[in-house]
């Protein structure tokens, strides 16, 4: 028998989400604010502002479980628009008791010396990771007082099909395809975990399911850490084009950059991740579900695919 799910976000997650569930046979509703259409087949789409708790409740109620898939498009305005829209999550979970399964990233544990894990603590000083960590210790909260299930997953920098020039590698794919050279922030040969954003998709659903995956965060299984330059290497080589020269854009000349451009100042403050190792350990999260991430050759044609 199908069961009703809510995807709050027509991004690359909330797209993928959305079609797996729809290739289940499930019943699903995308929302977004304007409705629009995903083109994917079989779903229904609902024109609705998520920050509104009531809308969110009336679209939720029956379903079996709502997926945080959502990305507020200005990076500057992150203060704003997310703790009135993670309020209003929360409150259509405990009233309807939909599973709340949270689409999550890196930035509440900061800058780390080594791998991260899910055991280690949220311990971010820049304010977007202590945003990031205050909405997931809300849900946490609110799971161990019996309110509501919730469970979060955490991933990487996305590659994969479909999240256009909002990733560090597909930015500047469209550029290194045309054989020019490109411009990556902080270290290019530093190892870093690089997550396919249909990976992300897969563990959002398979955490929602499982009951004995709520309450807490999981890291979605990864390939093993790449060099930007590496990972831009090989996702050219899927396309059958020859690398192309990278420059480095340092840390202090993104925070010079960020005394005039807003945007830029963000960046800067997140520079950490390119300017050390960056690698997720996943292997809880592989021996819970038994998941692997997709083959790194796959997810490189998949990139190359969705920029084209």
């Amino acid at each position: 028998m199908s069961q009703h799910h809510v995807v709050i976000g027509a991004g690359p997650v909330g797209r993928h989400v959305a079609a797996l569930l729809a290739e289940r046979g499930e019943r699903v509703t995308v929302a977004t604010r304007s409705g629009r259409d995903t083109g994917v087949s079989g779903v229904e789409h609902l024109a609705l502002d998520a920050s509104d708790a009531d809308a969110l409740t009336r679209a939720t109620e029956g379903a079996a479980a709502l997926y945080n898939c959502a990305n507020p498009g200005d990076y500057t305005q992150w203060e704003q628009t997310w703790p009135p829209l993670a309020t209003a999550l929360l409150t259509a979970a405990e009233r309807t008791g939909a599973v709340y399964a949270i689409t999550g990233n890196l930035y509440p544990y900061g800058p780390i010396d080594g791998p991260m894990r899910e055991s280690l603590p949220d311990a971010a000083t820049d304010h977007k990771g202590i945003l990031r960590a205050r909405l997931w210790a809300d849900a946490r909260t609110a799971h161990e007082a019996g309110r509501l299930r919730a469970v979060e997953v955490r991933a990487s920098d996305y590659v994969g099909a479909g999240i256009g020039e909002n990733g560090h590698i597909t930015r500047v794919l469209p550029a290194a395809l045309q054989g020019k050279a490109v411009s990556m922030i902080g270290r290019t040969d530093l190892p870093h975990t690089f997550t396919d954003v249909l990976d992300v998709a897969r563990m959002l659903v398979a955490a929602a399911a499982d009951e004995t995956a709520h309450g807490r965060t999981w890291m979605v299984p990864s390939n093993a850490p790449r060099s930007q330059v590496q990972a831009l290497t090989e996702v050219l080589a899927a396309a059958g084009k020859p690398p192309v020269t990278v420059r480095r854009l340092p840390a202090g000349m993104l925070r010079a950059m960020g005394l005039v451009s807003p945007m830029m100042r963000e960046i800067a403050e997140m520079s950490y991740q390119w300017t050390a190792p960056y690698v997720v350990d996943d292997s809880a999260a592989r021996a819970h579900f038994g998941i692997e991430p997709t083959p790194w050759d796959e997810v490189c044609r998949r990139t190359v695919e969705g920029v084209a």
